[in-house]
């Protein structure tokens, strides 16, 4: 008998509950609606709706269908930027263009199946995710803390969710901030329309989101924007919604360099067609070892896809430097 699988929910009210499962199992919507339609998720003990929204604390059972068993991990030999890694936890520097989890379309070229192939052991998580405590974008490079042990997944968990872990992004965004820092309060919400599309909602999720100019260049900025909560492509949107995309975001693109008027608009061409992929990279890390106390606190340079663009409008002499980000005195900007 396969046991069930057991999701916590941490921080509420949540989207119903069928979008829940969809989004915390890889599934898709039609999926996650057969499952409650067969009585197989249970909340607090007893049966529920797929339009149940959960509250904080909710305990979600799933007990899959033994013909239908959850998908095995396959091992896919996919090279890893490991920083830092004891028995309970690993840092590693994702690259664009690797997917976290399995899901539709990514069932065995994840980062997760890459860990797995080297011999990580991951612990925790629901299944599909051993070892996955926050996400990346597919397309956003950077820094991410995978638990090795139940105990490590449990503590890193709670500490995301009490906001005692610190992650700070570098973006290219598109025009100049009319002040710096600044602070993006706004609720986030799935699309009505599109699902897989996220947008500023009133009755969204409270999403928080800072940002800081570090470069300022002639059509974009260089911002250090700093998360205190974690929604679905949380600073893409809140950089939208502020009229300031990231640079080569596909999805939440804000008109893109066609938004850049004047004699600018050929030098904001040339920057787009330099950006490979949306222009933002997960470059600092910072918590405490969940099990033994200890500060840590990592970097991760800019990456090399995203060279060519920055140089664009920082200067060749700026990004010749070892870590741009530490010759931008990025680093340097904590409270």
């Amino acid at each position: 008998m396969t046991p069930p699988i057991l999701l916590s929910v941490v921080q509420g009210p949540t989207e119903r509950l069928d979008r829940f499962l969809a989004d915390q199992l890889g599934l898709s919507r039609t999926q996650a609606a057969r499952l409650v339609a067969q009585q197989a998720v249970a909340v607090n003990g007893a049966p529920a709706r797929a339009s149940r929204v959960l509250e904080a604390r909710d305990a979600v059972a799933i007990d899959w269908p033994e013909d239908d068993p959850p998908r095995i991990l396959v091992p896919h030999n996919i090279p890893l930027d490991i920083i830092f890694e004891d028995e309970h936890l690993a840092v590693l520097d994702k690259p664009a263009g690797l997917v976290v989890h399995p899901a539709p379309g990514h069932w065995h070229d994840t980062l997760v199946n890459a860990l797995v192939a080297r011999g990580t052991a991951l612990g925790g998580g629901i299944a599909g995710r051993p070892g996955i405590v926050h996400r990346l974008d597919r397309d956003t490079s950077g820094l991410m803390v995978v638990a090795k042990s139940d105990l490590a997944h449990r503590r890193l968990a709670q500490m995301i969710a009490a906001r005692r872990v610190r992650r700070t992004y570098a973006a290219l965004a598109w025009g100049h901030l009319d002040q710096s820092p600044t602070t993006i309060d706004a609720p986030i919400a799935r699309g009505i329309n599109d699902r897989k599309r996220m947008m500023v909602h009133a009755e969204g999720r409270e999403a928080r989101t800072d940002a800081l100019v570090v470069g300022r260049f002639g059509v974009c900025e260089l911002l250090r924007v700093e998360l205190h909560t974690g929604r679905t492509h949380q600073i893409r949107v809140h950089l939208e919604h502020i009229g300031h995309p990231v640079i080569g975001d596909a999805v939440y693109a804000g008109g893109g360099a066609r938004r850049i008027s004047g004699s600018a608009r050929q030098d904001a061409e040339k920057l787009e067609r330099l950006t490979p992929r949306q222009a933002l990279h997960a470059a600092i890390l910072a918590f405490r070892h969940p099990i033994r106390g200890t500060p840590m606190r990592f970097t991760a340079p800019w990456p090399a896809d995203l060279r060519p663009a920055l140089a664009a409008v920082a200067g060749p002499a700026c990004v010749a430097a070892p870590d741009v980000l530490s010759y931008l005195q990025f680093y340097e900007q904590d409270a």
